[in-house]
């Protein structure tokens, strides 16, 4: 009966019930693949290939952050969630200066790491270090900063965001709130990533100052900021990139009288509470827990499935803006040490 039916429907039954034989296989595919990266993978009685590491993968994770710096506790938090889902050892350090910065990564070098993610604030003092992994066979994972000379030091894919991209998003965003003339403050000296954030917004807005500072000196940084409002009263926005310094610009513009905005970039709790209150216009946020979360996943499967990610371009986690009319909901995740 089954094989009468079968020849009466013609063409185009048979076309359809091809369909569906395609589609069941495509599901048991997709079944087959949502156990992630932590499944055996394919071949004879669930075989390793020929090559392939084995056993718990131990992945390096250090930023030029300072311990216990808000920003970075959120990339760490990201790192070891991954960690965690995966089955992945993650060691987090974190080391402001960039030779201590080197030398973490050498030490991860000298204790055999699976893999290493390593930020770069300062790319010429981490190059040689960074070659050595790679030298090494180590798989390595730029974050945050130094896109530009990632794939030059062999690193397998770069995760952040583009400084430069950002950059012109504040700009954009500060022009269409009708600003006409922008200082930014850069608060560490030698960053590329930051003096790239400022020529981004000078690229898009036009009229931009740069305002060097030491983010060390938060009485200073405040009084200089005051001292430039107070020079040039033209000056009707103030971007920051850093939520530290944006606290101390919020002050200086109450202080020299001013009638400025200010906007930032990243976010911590003071920054989610100064859009909410209107005291920040707005805070550019880079989501920086995918900077910890997708490398550690990206290592995990470049060693057990040979998986590179980013085509030789950098995987982008940001820019996002954070106004009053979202910051009620990313505020939730702030609070919870995942934005």
């Amino acid at each position: 009966m089954t094989s009468n039916r079968s020849a009466r429907r013609g063409p185009a039954g048979r076309r359809r019930v091809g369909a569906a034989a395609a589609l069941a296989a495509a599901a048991t595919l997709l079944a087959a693949g949502c156990t992630g990266p932590a499944a055996a993978p394919p071949g004879g009685g669930g075989a390793t290939p020929p090559g392939a590491a084995t056993g718990e993968l131990r992945v390096a994770v250090i930023s030029h952050g300072t311990p216990g710096d808000s920003f970075w506790d959120v990339v760490k938090n990201g790192a070891e969630a991954a960690g965690r889902q995966l089955g992945v050892k993650v060691d987090y350090n974190a080391a402001a200066d960039p030779a201590s910065q080197a030398r973490l990564v050498d030490n991860a070098v000298a204790q055999k790491a699976g893999g290493i993610v390593v930020s770069m604030a300062n790319p010429d003092a981490l190059r040689d270090s960074v070659r050595r992994a790679v030298d090494a066979g180590i798989p390595v994972v730029t974050i945050n900063s130094g896109e530009e000379r990632s794939q030059e030091f062999g690193a397998i894919t770069h995760v952040g965001q583009s400084e430069g991209v950002a950059g012109e998003r504040a700009g954009e965003t500060l022009r269409r709130a009708g600003r006409t003339n922008v200082l930014c403050v850069i608060h560490e000296a030698g960053n590329a990533g930051l003096n790239q954030r400022c020529e981004g917004a000078r690229k898009a807005f036009g009229s931009v100052r740069d305002l060097q500072v030491d983010i060390s000196n938060p009485t200073d940084v405040q009084s200089r900021i005051k001292g430039a409002l107070g020079t040039d009263g033209s000056i009707d926005a103030v971007l920051t990139l850093n939520p530290q310094v944006a606290a101390n610009a919020v002050s200086a513009v109450r202080d020299a009288g001013s009638s400025a905005a200010v906007a930032t970039f990243d976010l911590n709790a003071d920054v989610i509470n100064a859009i909410r209150e209107g005291r920040l216009l707005f805070a550019l946020d880079q989501q920086q827990y995918l900077q910890g979360y997708l490398p550690v996943t990206f290592l995990k499967l470049y060693r057990d499935n040979a998986n590179t990610v980013g085509g030789g371009r950098p995987v982008l986690t940001g820019p996002g803006v954070v106004d009053k009319s979202n910051v009620d909901t990313v505020g939730s995740y702030a609070g919870r040490g995942t934005r």
